[in-house]
């Protein structure tokens, strides 16, 4: 086995490769990337949901993939949903509770988060956005590094599923992976469920 290489180099391969993901997601029709997210919804739900699970979403940004039909899906099951909070860089995500219809404030780059009266809540699952992945469950975000701190943390006091949504175009063969970045369990496409434990 060769070895990792630095860090450095690392994040110049993922920086490039970000900006190549996401000129490729940009580039998929509206109507595309909506049936796309339909169709992930539609499927099976890919973990158990009783009245007790948390499943953390996202409002999706730009051209991600919208997870509204499957959070509905999982609100459906049972399950409580809730959106993350960006408390800063290098800092973990924060989760407050919350339900489709409950308003939600601006906060940097646009990202819509709840209030600061929403409870904290501690996921059980948690949907995540990322600019490309690949089938070992390694993926690329923005480069904040926030979801792999945050899956860092709450894998250390609980078991924690972290499922990948995006569109199949968003595959690539191998990301460029350091110790400090975190694995998916599954990534879901409108093409397929991949799971990569």
């Amino acid at each position: 086995m060769s070895p990792r290489p630095p860090n450095d180099q690392v994040a110049a391969a993922k920086a490039t490769l970000r900006k190549t993901a996401l000129d490729r997601r940009d580039e998929l029709a509206a109507a595309d990337r909506a049936a796309a997210a339909e169709a992930i919804a539609a499927r099976p739900l890919t973990v158990p949901v009783d009245a007790g699970t948390v499943v953390a979403g996202y409002m999706a940004i730009r051209s991600e993939i919208d997870p509204a039909p499957l959070m509905r899906r999982f609100v459906e099951n049972g399950a409580g949903l809730a959106l993350p909070v960006v408390q800063g860089r290098g800092k973990p995500l924060l989760f407050r509770a919350w339900a489709p219809g409950v308003p939600l404030t601006t906060a940097g780059f646009g990202l819509l988060e709840p209030g600061p009266e929403a409870p904290v809540v501690v996921p059980d699952v948690l949907l995540v956005p990322l600019a490309c992945f690949d089938r070992a469950g390694h993926r690329i975000g923005y480069g904040a590094g926030h979801y792999d701190i945050t899956l860092a943390a709450l894998r250390a006091e609980k078991p924690v599923v972290a499922i990948g949504l995006a569109y199949a175009a968003q595959e690539i063969v191998r990301v460029p992976a350091n110790e400090r970045d975190a694995r998916l369990d599954l990534v879901l496409t409108e093409a397929e469920i991949i799971d990569c434990r």
